[in-house]
């Protein structure tokens, strides 16, 4: 049995056993391509996405009723250099690296954002103790870690607006407006299966995009679809976008 079959198998178990027995179940963090499996399956309760924030990637599926965010088992740990002045300058793969070094499974972790040189990880609440106890070091950079209880510390990059000229409003026509890609490297993204809309995997390059989708794609980043505009005299289409 393949990974995808594994996932699709243990999704089932988990929705099967919150419409059994009357409580919530959670997976663990789902990656892009998980996600868009997850929303391909027929489940016989009610589920939701939550990566413990509005818009994250790595999103955890609860099944069961009544659903609420704030009760899934997710919890940010801010990761700060304990002197700033003399700390390296850290990146996303710097602090998921130093995470494996401690043998952490990725499925346990949800999204890294960086801010002023800080990580806030988003993960399991069942692996944060082991993390803040042993995460000491990133680089040559000794860190400190704390989980954060409360939502002022952590703030948000919001995405940037954006106005674009594009032919249509097609998926391939957006995205090559704003990644500034030819064609046929458009075309090879979803040959290639590293377009989501919505979270679901998309490999028609044809499907028109909607007011509010969510695209991402991998390698390149994230942007929201926001509106129509209007239309330039050579009857292109200006459009709104949000980038991440």
């Amino acid at each position: 049995m393949n990974d995808n079959e594994l996932l699709k198998k243990r999704l089932s178990e988990l929705s099967q056993r919150a419409y059994e027995r009357g409580f919530n179940t959670y997976s663990e963090f789902l990656n892009m391509d998980e996600i868009s499996t997850a929303l391909g399956l027929d489940y016989p309760c009610a589920y939701l996405l939550f990566g413990g924030y509005e818009g994250a990637e790595r999103r955890v599926i609860g099944f069961g009723e009544e659903l609420e965010n704030s009760a899934f088992p997710i919890c940010c740990i801010k990761i700060e250099p304990l002197q700033q002045k003399f700390a390296d300058t850290l990146s996303h793969r710097d602090f998921l690296g130093s995470l494996m070094n401690l043998g952490i499974n990725r499925n346990t972790l949800g999204n890294i954002i960086i801010k002023d040189n800080c990580g806030y990880l988003f993960c399991l609440e069942s692996i944060s103790e082991y993390i803040t106890e042993n995460l000491t070091r990133i680089k040559h950079t000794s860190v400190k870690c704390a989980v954060i209880t409360n939502d002022f510390e952590l703030v948000l990059n919001e995405p940037e607006e954006k106005e674009i000229v594009v032919s249509s409003l097609r998926a391939d026509a957006v995205i090559s407006a704003v990644y500034k890609l030819s064609r046929n490297q458009t075309a090879e993204l979803f040959s290639k299966e590293l377009v989501f809309i919505n979270s679901k995997a998309v490999t028609k390059s044809s499907v028109l995009l909607k007011e509010n989708d969510i695209v991402s794609v991998r390698h390149k980043g994230r942007f929201i679809f926001c509106t129509e505009l209007r239309k330039t005299k050579k009857d292109r289409i200006v459009v709104e976008i949000k980038v991440y």
